[in-house]
């Protein structure tokens, strides 16, 4: 591998803070490919997915509040995006729209650009317009004699123009998506404010957002009005960054002739999240807020809590069992019925009629790792990335969250299988990361290395190869315990688009 690099190549690798151990594998997976996963088939009710009955739900959400006294607790929120996305129907309009020769209309019918008509006919209706409307004017002294395609372009040229508002890039998380109680609210302001469900007496509540670093000061200008929330920050780690190639499989390099690296992904953040100190650590993607039905969102935040405690206390009560000297078989069945049943594991064929002791280290194997309780929400619409059963290269079944991306839609059994799955995963969940005797799991020992991903990317102009590192709560989890439960649509508000906010969860409840 060494032979691929120049001494200056090999210092970059070692400033960085990379292995040429990761780097060889990632050269690996450049030439021979990674394969697609396995789909057995879709969770689904019962079937890998807990559907709780009302009496089960108000138990659970009981035991979190009873319990949650007893562990500390943080919030997780990946927050680091811009806000690209969002505004892109917007970015095409200013950078093709000609608004001297072209009407508005008719650039929407030569685009069939329904977005910008939607966009356009609820102008007044986002949070972010009496101050876009403001600065426009401020911006084009002629805007009230100016007719109403020529207001319209100017509205949308100040929401993005670097001297302006410039929303397209900023953070997600820091742009104006909700209006209450007379104030502007962003998804920061609304994470912090949920937090209040695992609020303890008088301790503050804890919040880690990671972010980009030259964001920090953006972040902290909201986050230091909320004096009763802990709130830290981290940032994507360098040495999670992975190498870029030609489409030869050879370092691809800057003019200066170092190598490029680029970002692996929200995988990356498993880093991340492995260096929190907390017990139980919530998940959620900073745009995934509302601000109606909070209660009912809160309701099964608990909701997963609970599961998790409930589990978790048995988890660990049977590894006690299991460290006893001698066992009996009636004490090891009914853990094995556990593993099977509640944790959906599949043991090995001839696992009854192993020795008692080869039993016991299997199982032990098996429950004393981290575990994850996911809300899933029922598919309503086209199928996304959701839960199923997935065998690997060693023929062991387990559930796993899956994007299309990992699935090979040229074999018909495969798509048939993604095509049928009941429902999506809305990047809900709460993590138990510490072990039965309170020490903290190596978070980084329980990644699927091969479900990362390889995309194409341009660089000044010129095509590469990179790696994406396996998915945060995709292969990055792979080999942690899991429990998916049924949570409600009401749960999941994301904002891909800036439209997303005239939704009624993003839009005030009186209106």
């Amino acid at each position: 591998m060494e032979e691929k690099f120049r001494e200056l190549d090999l210092k970059q690798i070692k400033d960085k803070g990379i292995s040429i151990d990761k780097i060889e594998q990632q050269f690996h997976f450049f030439e021979k490919g990674i394969p697609k996963v396995n789909l057995v088939r879709s969770a689904t009710k019962d079937d890998g997915i807990w559907v709780l009955s009302g009496e089960d739900k108000d138990s659970f959400i009981t035991i979190f509040n009873e319990k949650k006294h007893l562990f500390e607790i943080q919030k997780f929120v990946p927050a680091s995006g811009a806000a690209s996305r969002m505004f892109q129907f917007l970015s095409e309009f200013i950078n093709e729209y000609d608004y001297k020769n072209e009407t508005i209309n008719a650039y929407i019918n030569r685009k069939k650009g329904s977005e910008l008509s939607v966009f356009l006919i609820g102008l007044k209706n986002f949070p972010f317009y009496p101050d876009l409307k403001e600065k426009t004017i401020l911006a084009y002294p002629d805007f009230y004699s100016a007719d109403r395609d020529t207001k319209d372009y100017f509205l949308i040229k100040t929401l993005l123009s670097e001297k302006e508002l410039n929303f397209a890039s900023k953070p997600k998380g820091i742009l104006p998506f909700h209006q209450k109680k007379g104030k502007i609210y962003s998804p920061v302001e609304e994470h912090l404010d949920e937090t209040i469900f695992y609020k303890v007496n008088e301790t503050k509540p804890k919040v880690h957002f990671t972010i980009s670093e030259n964001h920090l000061e953006d972040f902290r200008k909201i986050t230091d009005l909320y004096s009763n929330v802990a709130v830290s920050f981290s940032y994507q780690q360098s040495c999670t960054d992975t190498i870029a190639v030609t489409f030869e499989n050879t370092p691809f390099r800057k003019e200066d002739g170092s190598l490029v690296f680029r970002p692996g992904g929200h995988g990356a953040l498993i880093a991340n999240l492995n260096q929190l100190e907390a017990d139980l650590i919530f998940i959620k993607n900073i745009d995934n807020v509302s601000q109606n039905h909070i209660g009912e969102i809160i309701r099964y935040k608990k909701l997963l809590g609970g599961v998790l405690i409930s589990i978790q206390r048995q988890i660990f009560d049977f590894l006690n069992y299991l460290e006893k000297p001698s066992l009996s078989n009636h004490e090891l069945q009914p853990i094995a019925v556990f593993v099977t049943e509640k944790l959906n594991v599949n043991l090995p064929i001839d696992f009854d009629k192993y020795k008692k002791t080869y039993q016991a280290e299997i199982l032990f194997s098996i429950l004393n790792r981290p575990l994850r309780v996911c809300g899933m929400v029922k598919n309503e619409g086209e199928p996304g990335g959701g839960p199923f059963w997935v065998k690997n290269d060693e023929g062991n079944i387990s559930l796993q969250i899956i994007e299309s991306t990992q699935v090979d839609f040229s074999v018909e059994k495969q798509v048939e299988i993604f095509k049928k799955s009941t429902h999506f995963n809305p990047v809900d969940l709460v993590c138990g990361v510490k072990d039965y005797k309170g020490e903290k799991f190596n978070l980084l020992h329980y990644v699927d290395d091969n479900m990362g991903f390889i995309v194409e990317k341009t660089k000044d102009g010129k095509l590469l190869k990179a790696f994406e590192l396996p998915g945060l709560w995709n292969g990055a989890m792979a080999l942690w315990n899991t429990i998916f439960v049924e949570v409600p649509l009401s749960t999941f508000n994301p904002v891909k688009t800036v439209n997303d906010l005239l939704k009624p969860a993003h839009q005030p409840e009186n209106e």
